[in-house]
């Protein structure tokens, strides 16, 4: 039986005047902070799965493991942010999304 590990995506979303060499560099810039705070591809994506589950989930159910992954996304998401748009000019109104692949 083979293993499958979880994989994300990160897209730069609504900047569509950005060159696609440049929007790449971003989003490479975003994910290695992303992998930086969590330990690599997979902590990513499984953080990511936690946090994108939470929506779903009553208060009185949350476990403090999830509060504390959540907490980090917070923390990495900005500093992945701040780095994603280093050295980008006028990016008003862009985002980066994170998805499970």
């Amino acid at each position: 039986m083979e293993v499958m590990e979880k994989s994300y995506s990160v897209a730069l979303c609504d900047c569509p005047a950005m060159p696609d060499a440049d929007r790449a560099k971003a989003e490479a810039r975003y994910a290695r902070v992303l992998e930086r705070q969590f330990g690599g591809p997979a902590q990513v994506a499984d953080a990511l799965a936690i946090v994108q589950s939470l929506e779903d989930t009553p208060p009185e159910e949350i476990t403090a493991h999830a509060k504390a992954v959540f907490k980090q996304w917070g923390k990495a998401s900005a500093a992945a942010n701040e780095a994603g748009f280093q050295g980008i000019g006028d990016a008003e109104g862009c985002y980066f999304e994170v998805r499970l692949a």
